[in-house]
């Protein structure tokens, strides 16, 4: 059998700190500069360890970033098998959170990657998009966060105005239309100039954040025409609730829809499930949801969800039955309904098909993403 090398990198933005080890021997550090030379000089130096031990097999792990996947594209260009790991699956405690140092990291991961290898344990390795769904989220998370963007403006303003006792018309609605703007701009002519210089330049992020917002949205439906969404975009809209936005969020966050394997596993990575804390005694004791994965899809999702309560008698039946006359118990009751949609939406956008442009590697499934599968032969 081929040794197998095996290598943990503690990955920042200028440096890469890695542990490298065969078998069970007494590992190794290096420390590069994480740059387009310093990863081509680790890549190198790394085959060149792996044929000095005659191996054809290097098994390199970091933990997911800001970074992004980037090192782990360049390494499965070069042949080296990486895996991008979870960092909230890795386990930690508190004297590790008070002595952390990238040699620690480092060793951690690469004690994760010998068991793998060496015994066969599970890995929490995330699932990697393929960079063109990379893009595509990056126009879409781009269209959400300038949303919010919008809305906090907007709450400034309203919060300048209640600060110095100016009263809004009763016409005055939540929607800023044309006439709310114009009485917004005959403000500051009544106020002192301090004043009027703050309200003025948030009004003007106002209107430039509009017209951005009317560029991404032209973008966004462009992109939902492409032949990797556009059937699958065109048969979610036909939900109750779901618009062009929802749909698009849906699609670009999940990805590869056929990593799921059930309602269960879907749940789970839309954090939309409830925690569980069963120990000893205590064997059926939920808590509140887990708010894991995707939070910008799991907003929309309640915005769906309230849209289609609000619109589709059935669902405006369940939510209806599921909050009965209890207090407190709508939070629950919309969360239901928001799971319920999510599924449904999977199970009608996967009937239609994935386009093989989506379809990425790792982490066989989002809602429990370890790895499982580490080839027999490895020794």
């Amino acid at each position: 059998m081929s040794k197998v090398i095996m290598v943990g990198c503690d990955l920042h933005d200028r440096s890469m700190f890695l542990k490298y080890a065969v078998g069970t021997e007494e590992p190794l550090q290096a420390v590069y500069v994480n740059d387009v030379r310093g990863r081509l000089k680790m890549i190198l130096e790394s085959q060149e360890f792996a044929k000095k031990h005659k191996s054809k097999r290097i098994v390199f792990v970091y933990e997911a970033s800001g970074l992004g996947f980037g090192l782990c594209d360049q390494l499965h260009e070069e042949g080296i098998e990486c895996h991008v790991l979870s960092p909230t699956h890795l386990p930690k405690t508190v004297k590790s959170a008070k002595q952390k140092t990238d040699e620690k990291d480092a060793q951690m991961l690469l004690e994760q990657v010998r068991g793998f290898v060496l015994a066969g344990n599970s890995m929490p390795v995330v699932w990697t998009p393929p960079q063109r769904l990379r893009d595509d989220r990056d126009l879409v998370r781009a269209r959400i966060d300038l949303a919010d963007s919008i809305t906090s403006i907007k709450l400034q303003v309203l919060s300048l105005l209640k600060r110095h006792q100016i009263v809004k018309p009763e016409w005055f609605t939540s929607s800023w239309t044309k006439v709310v703007l114009k009485w917004l701009k005959e403000i500051p002519e009544k106020i002192d100039a301090a004043v009027a210089a703050v309200l003025q330049s948030y009004l003007a992020r106002y209107e430039s954040s509009q017209t951005e917002l009317k560029t991404l949205d032209n973008a966004i439906q462009a992109l939902s025409k492409t032949s990797r969404y556009k059937v699958n975009c065109e048969e979610l809209r036909k939900l109750s609730g779901v618009g062009l936005l929802t749909a698009m969020t849906f699609l670009t966050e999940m990805g590869d829809l056929n990593r799921f394997k059930n309602r269960r596993e879907i749940a789970a990575y839309l954090g939309i499930c409830p925690a569980s804390y069963e120990s000893g005694e205590a064997n059926d004791r939920k808590g509140h949801i887990t708010r894991q994965g995707p939070a910008r899809l799991r907003r929309m999702l309640c915005q769906a969800a309230w849209a289609a309560v609000n619109h589709d008698e059935t669902m405006r039946a369940t939510y209806e039955r599921i909050r009965g006359n209890k207090k407190g118990q709508a939070k629950k009751a919309i969360v239901a309904i928001m799971r319920r949609l999510s599924i449904v939406m999977w199970h009608v956008a996967q009937s239609q098909g994935i386009s093989n442009e989506l379809i990425g590697r790792g982490g066989p499934h989002g809602g429990s993403p370890i790895a499982k599968t580490p080839p027999k032969k490895a020794a």
